[in-house]
């Protein structure tokens, strides 16, 4: 007789508190003793707060017991927590990696731009790191954006570079598009 729940499903863990180094420890020690295993995590510090997300794997009954585990983080004043079980997207078109990197003078629409520009190009966003500083020669107030894309296969690359560069240069960005490639630490 075959179960209909999969053996190995996964939870999307999100976090915000103001101690994210200790909290990051307890989640993690929390995963491991209810024998999940953690296979994407996230920490951004903002300000005083840490955001941290967690992508956690492991079977039903381990991800029921972190589950349990997690309602009784959830009462900590100083953390917002939420979590949702999730499973893994069915592959169903070849995509290729790419990244989108932005640099300019800071605009408030700036990154509602650029996602609107891939949504119209069809091109997936897989994550963004944006960040806004004040250059320290000019104290201009400026942004960098790294947006990591999948480009489905039947898009031309060469198309669709030609068609950010021109996006970017209507808006003033400097901006290019690469391919993605492991990070070497």
């Amino acid at each position: 007789m075959s179960s209909s729940i999969p053996k190995v499903q996964n939870i999307l863990i999100q976090a915000m508190t103001a101690q994210p180094l200790m909290f990051s420890s307890m989640l993690c020690r929390l995963c491991q003793e209810c024998r999940c295993d953690i296979i994407a995590s996230r920490l951004t510090r903002h300000d005083g707060m840490g955001a941290l997300t967690l992508e956690v794997t492991g079977s039903w009954d381990a991800l029921v017991r972190l589950e349990n585990a997690l309602a009784g983080l959830k009462k900590n004043e100083n953390t917002l927590l939420n979590h949702t079980r999730i499973s893994r997207q069915q592959e169903t078109a070849r995509e290729l990696p790419y990244m989108a990197f932005v640099s300019a003078r800071y605009h408030p629409d700036t990154l509602t731009e650029l996602c609107l520009f891939f949504s119209n190009m069809r091109v997936d966003l897989q994550s963004i790191q944006y960040d806004s500083f004040t250059a320290p020669q000019s104290g201009t107030l400026m942004l960098n954006a790294t947006l990591t894309i999948s480009v489905p296969d039947d898009v031309s690359i060469s198309w669709l570079r030609e068609q950010f560069l021109d996006f970017a240069d209507a808006l003033n960005l400097d901006a290019m598009l690469e391919p993605w490639r492991p990070q070497q630490f």
